[in-house]
């Protein structure tokens, strides 16, 4: 089989990624020439190369943006890495309804090790690590190329609260962070406190929960699981160097940046 064929015969399957041991499996064409035949279609922009062995097929009805939504190929790529992921953070705020702005960075979160995150001319993916896998708070959607995991509303909210540093800090995410918590089920946070390790982040959501006014019965949820465990203050921004001072609201945050929407 040619390799325009084999890339035909996927898209018609509804497939937009392959490996190079899927293509080497069905033509009969050896190696160096098919080396040949992907790096021609590569400069004709039909094909990028993602990472090592792993391709995107690049569509006529994507080639004017020159890349493909990321729940096209995601899952496929976890697979052939072999690891496990979740979209998170920005992305998933996306596919939960809380989007201010075009999101052109796609963002991962991977078990360890860190991947090396992915920069070329239309594609840009930044990779996190989780050291304590999600037990629970992972939930698969469907996509025209088949199914693919995202952090739900709970996880995506404390995710961002945790990474606020490395992501503009508090204040650009404060508006995303007010709709997500719209979409947060009671469930769902039940389900984040059975298993998440980082108290600081918990205690910032319930702060912010209270401030921004969210459903009250998450903020008793909340409430409720801190009162029983012991937990020390911390700043709501991180960034800066100082260390928390008195504070005087239950969750123990020292508010030392004043809350204002960026977006």
């Amino acid at each position: 089989m040619y390799l325009s064929d084999f890339i035909k015969e996927r898209l018609s399957l509804e497939e937009y990624s392959f490996s190079k041991d899927e293509l080497h499996a069905t033509s009969q064409k050896d190696k160096s020439a098919l080396t040949t035949d992907l790096s021609y279609l590569t400069k004709k922009g039909e094909i990028i190369p993602l990472r090592k062995g792993f391709y995107l097929i690049i569509p006529p009805r994507y080639s004017r943006q020159g890349k493909l939504p990321i729940e096209l190929y995601i899952d496929k790529l976890f697979k052939y890495l072999k690891k496990d992921y979740y979209l998170g953070l920005y992305s998933a705020a996306k596919f939960h309804g809380a989007s201010h702005q075009q999101i052109q960075r796609d963002y991962i979160v991977t078990a360890p090790p860190t991947l090396l995150d992915i920069k070329k001319a239309t594609i840009d993916i930044r990779f996190f690590t989780a050291s304590n896998w999600p037990q629970k708070n992972i939930i698969t959607k469907k996509s025209d190329a088949g199914n693919f995991k995202i952090s739900d509303a709970a996880l995506t909210t404390v995710d961002l609260i945790y990474h606020q540093t490395k992501l503009g800090g508090i204040n650009r995410m404060l508006a995303i962070i007010e709709e997500l918590m719209e979409e947060i089920k009671l469930g769902n946070l039940k389900d984040l406190i059975s298993w998440y390790p980082q108290r600081s982040a918990l205690q910032r959501l319930g702060f912010l929960m209270e401030e921004l006014e969210a459903d009250a019965q998450l903020i008793d949820v909340l409430h409720d699981h801190l009162k029983d465990i012991t937990y020390f203050p911390v700043l709501l921004s991180p960034e800066s160097k100082e260390k928390p001072g008195a504070v005087d609201n239950f969750w123990k945050v020292d508010v030392n940046i004043k809350l204002e929407n960026d977006l």
